[in-house]
C-alpha cells in the first residue's frame, strides 16, 4: 500500500515490504511444523501461547551495539525490542500490517502543529523499568540526548541530528544543567508528555518515534559507552549477562506489564545469543535443531542453501521474499583513482553482477541483479540501467576500458575492496567483484574487517578510508522504513557523512541534497516519489554507488519455534517480539 503523507501525519503509517532473519528449535524434520514454503510470510508458524523454555539464537558475528542510542543493524533493531520499548513501533504482525506503525510507549502516533514542526506524544501510564520505577518523559529525552553524541555513540542514524533544533547542543555529558536535560529541542512538561521541536518540518515525523533513540534510559543508571554491559529493561526480558563477542542471556522482566504491551509476547523464560559462531556452522545447528534462529537474518549460507532447496523435508520450514534492501559496492571518491568519474563508471561496467549473484546463493537465496538504487518495494522506483553489464550481467569489458582510458589508466590500477569478515557471502561476493574487476586490469586487494565495528573504525570512518586507500566498500543497506526518505537519505544525503560510522560512504553531491530536502516537505505522494527517482538517477549518473542485487534471503525455522513470522516493518526479519519454542 502507498503511503500518503498526511496519513503519516496524523496517524498510523502504512507503508511497502521488506525481509530476512530466523527461529526455531526442535529437529530439521518430524512434526509440529507448518509444512509449507515460505509459510511465515503471510502468517504466524506454529502460533501458541505455551511459555517456557529457552529460545536459541547465534551471530556469527557480533552486535553493532545494544545501547540504543548506539545501533543500525536491522537485526539490533528487531532485537532490542525485546529489552526495550519506544515511543512508536511497527505492528509485530506477519504480511503488509507489518509495515504499519502502532503506539508503544506513547497513547498514540504524534500530535503535530500546522507547520510540521512540533510533534507532541503522550506516555501510557504504569509502564515501569525492571526494577520497578516508572518510565518518564524526561528518560525519552535524555536517551535521544544520548544519541546525537556521534564520538560516544557513533553506530546509530543522524536523524535527531539532522531535524532537532539544537541550537549547538552536542552531548548530555557536556550538559551542566539539571539531570543533564538541557536541551531546548526536546520539552517535557511532565513526565507524562515529551515535545520535540524540529528546525524544519517533516511530514513523517513518527518514523523517528519508532527508532531505538526513544527507548527511555534512566540518567542515574547511565555509564556512558559501557551501558551496553546491562540496559535497563523496559520490553518483557531484561538482561542477564552479555560478554561482548562471546554471549548474552536474557531472562524474564518481572516488571513488564502485558496490559501495556499489547504489540510483544513473553513466552521463552530465557534468551541466549551465542556470537562469533562459524556462518556455515551456525546453519548446520539450525538444521539439525540445537539453534532456534540466525539473529542476523541474512539467510543461509550457499551450501545450506542448496541443501534447504534440494530436500523437501527442509524446505517447507524456509522463507524466501524480496525486501527493501540492496547489497551495492561504495565506490570511494576520495580514494584515488576514483576521484575521477570515469574510473568509478569502469567498475559499473566491469562488475559481474551474475558472479555476485551466484556468490551470494543464486535468486532464491540471493536475490535479483540490481540495476540502480531503489527495489522495486520502494515507492517512486523506476527501472532505469544506466551501466548495461552486457549479455547476462557478466560485465561489459569493452565499455569499462573505455572508461579506463577517460580516466587516464587504460592499463588498469591497484585498489583496496573491504568486506566483513564474518558475512561469508559478502567475502565471497567480494571475490567475484575481485575476479571481474581483474578482466580490465584493476587489481582489489581484499581486506576483511569485522562486522561489530566495520563502520565504526574501518569502512564508515572517512579518515581511516582515505589513509588506507579503501577504494571499494562492500556494503548492505536496508530502509529504515520502506519510503524513499527511510530508505535514500542516511546513504546519499553528504550533510549525515560524520567522523565515524558513517552509512554514506561516499556521495557528496550538493545537487542530491537538494533534492532530499524537496522530497522531505513534498505532499503529493506521486511528486514525492518521483523525486526520490530523480535522486536514485542522479546518484547512479555519478557512480558512486555499484548495486548489483535486490536481496533475498533463505531463512530456516527449525520446526519447534512458536509463532514464528517474517515482519516486513523490520526489513524482513522473523519478528523476535512474539517468538516461543516447544
Amino acid at each position: 500500500m502507498r503511503r500518503s503523507i498526511p496519513l503519516v501525519a496524523t496517524g498510523l503509517a502504512a507503508s511497502l515490504a521488506l525481509a530476512a532473519c530466523g527461529g526455531g528449535s526442535g529437529g530439521s524434520g518430524g512434526s509440529g511444523g507448518d509444512g509449507t514454503f515460505n509459510a511465515a510470510l503471510t502468517k504466524p508458524v506454529n502460533p501458541s501461547t505455551k511459555t517456557g523454555g529457552t529460545l536459541r539464537l547465534a551471530n556469527s558475528g557480533d552486535w553493532d551495539n545494544v545501547d540504543p542510542a548506539d545501533t543500525y543493524y536491522a537485526y539490533s533493531w528487531d532485537f532490542a525490542r525485546l529489552y526495550g520499548r519506544t515511543l512508536m513501533m511497527f505492528k509485530s504482525v506477519p504480511g503488509k500490517s507489518g509495515t504499519e506503525l502502532t503506539p508503544d510507549l506513547a497513547q498514540g502516533p504524534g500530535q503535530h502543529s500546522a507547520d510540521l514542526k512540533t510533534w507532541t506524544y503522550k506516555l501510557k501510564p504504569g509502564i515501569k523499568y525492571e526494577d520497578g520505577t516508572p518510565v518518564r518523559a524526561q528518560d525519552i529525552k535524555y536517551d535521544v540526548e544520548r544519541s546525537l553524541d556521534k564520538k560516544v555513540f557513533p553506530n546509530g542514524p543522524t536523524y535527531f541530528n539532522d531535524y532537532l533544533d539544537l541550537q549547538g547542543y552536542t552531548s548530555p555529558y557536556n550538559d551542566k544543567t539539571p539531570g543533564k536535560l538541557g536541551l531546548k529541542a526536546i520539552d517535557t512538561p511532565d513526565d507524562q508528555t515529551i515535545v520535540f521541536h524540529l528546525k524544519k518540518a517533516f511530514a513523517a515525523f513518527d518514523y523517528f518515534a519508532m527508532l531505538p533513540a526513544t527507548m527511555p534510559v534512566p540518567p542515574a543508571k547511565d555509564t556512558g559507552a559501557n551501558y551496553k554491559q546491562h540496559v535497563v529493561a523496559t520490553g518483557p526480558y531484561k538482561f542477564e549477562n552479555y560478554t561482548p563477542g562471546k554471549s548474552m542471556a536474557l531472562v524474564r522482566n518481572t516488571n513488564w506489564d502485558p496490559s501495556t504491551d499489547p504489540n510483544r509476547k513473553q513466552l521463552p523464560d530465557r534468551i541466549e545469543v551465542q556470537l562469533g559462531i562459524n556462518a556455515d556452522d551456525l546453519d548446520n545447528r539450525l538444521i539439525n535443531g540445537s539453534l532456534d534462529s540466525d539473529v542476523v537474518g541474512t539467510g543461509v549460507q550457499a551450501a545450506a542453501a542448496a541443501k534447504i532447496q534440494s530436500q523437501a523435508r527442509l524446505k517447507k520450514n524456509a522463507d524466501a521474499a524480496p525486501t527493501a534492501r540492496l547489497w551495492y559496492t561504495a565506490i570511494s571518491g576520495d580514494v584515488a583513482p576514483f576521484d575521477n568519474i570515469h574510473c568509478r563508471r569502469a567498475v559499473e561496467y566491469a562488475a559481474d553482477k551474475t558472479a555476485m549473484q551466484t556468490a551470494f546463493g543464486g535468486p532464491l537465496s540471493g536475490g535479483d541483479v540490481a540495476t540502480h538504487l531503489m527495489m522495486p518495494l520502494i515507492p517512486g522506483s523506476k527501472d532505469i540501467n544506466p551501466y548495461p553489464s552486457g549479455p547476462g550481467n557478466h560485465g561489459d569489458i569493452a565499455k569499462a576500458k573505455q572508461e579506463l582510458a577517460a580516466c587516464g589508466k587504460p592499463n588498469g590500477f591497484k585498489t583496496v575492496l573491504t568486506a566483513r569478515t564474518e558475512r561469508v557471502k559478502e567475502v565471497n561476493g567480494a571475490l567475484a567483484l575481485q575476479q571481474s574487476l581483474a578482466k580490465v586490469g584493476i587489481q582489489a586487494e581484499i581486506k576483511k574487517f569485522p562486522q561489530g565495528d566495520y563502520f565504526k573504525l574501518y569502512a564508515g570512518k572517512p579518515e581511516y578510508v582515505k589513509k588506507n586507500g579503501l577504494g571499494l566498500i562492500m556494503m548492505a543497506w536496508g530502509a529504515d522504513w520502506p519510503e524513499g526518505f527511510g530508505y535514500l537519505s542516511q546513504i546519499v544525503d553528504s550533510r549525515v557523512i560524520r567522523d565515524a560510522g558513517n552509512t554514506n560512504l561516499g556521495v557528496k553531491d550538493p545537487a542530491v541534497d537538494k533534492l532530499v530536502d524537496q522530497a522531505a516537505v513534498t505532499a503529493d505522494a506521486t511528486a514525492r516519489n518521483d523525486l526520490w527517482a530523480q535522486i536514485d538517477a542522479k546518484v547512479m549518473d555519478d557512480a558512486y554507488i555499484m548495486p548489483f542485487l535486490n536481496v533475498k534471503g533463505l531463512l530456516y525455522r527449525p520446526p519447534g519455534v512458536k509463532n514464528v513470522f517474517v515482519n516486513q516493518g523490520l526489513n524482513g526479519l522473523y519478528d523476535y517480539a512474539q517468538m516461543g519454542v516447544k
